[in-house]
């Protein structure tokens, strides 16, 4: 089983920064892919970033240029930072990893999420 979880939600002004962190605890063979999602009230789970185990990252148009995405695999740990912060940002971020890890069947490719972080920025 793999566990995340996320910190550094909080509230913020508009153009303001927060850095969400991610850390992985548990057991597996290997980290593929490992992304931040972020779902608003009334709104799908929308992709923001991800970031794959050879560092190709992907962001969604809304962010780019204003957030970065990281992983530090010392630490099994991934971060967003997010800079120039609208209120259209407001919502809650996921953290999830797809992991290869070895179950009572063999081995298998799972996804896990973590329990989110919530953002919130004032205009």
């Amino acid at each position: 089983q793999v566990q995340l979880v996320e910190s550094g939600g909080g509230l913020v002004q508009a153009g303001g920064s927060l850095r969400l962190s991610c850390a992985a605890s548990g057991s597996w063979i290997s980290i593929n892919a490992m992304g931040w999602y972020r779902q608003a009230p009334g709104k799908l789970r929308e992709l923001v970033a991800r970031i794959t185990s050879g560092g190709f990252t992907d962001y969604a148009d809304s962010v780019k240029g204003r957030f970065t995405i990281s992983r530090d695999n010392a630490k099994n740990s991934v971060y967003l930072q997010m800079n120039s912060l609208k209120p259209e940002d407001t919502a809650r971020y996921y953290c999830s990893g797809r992991y290869l890890i070895r179950g009572p069947t063999g081995r298998g490719e799972y996804d896990y999420w973590g329990q989110g972080t919530q953002v919130t920025v004032s205009s």
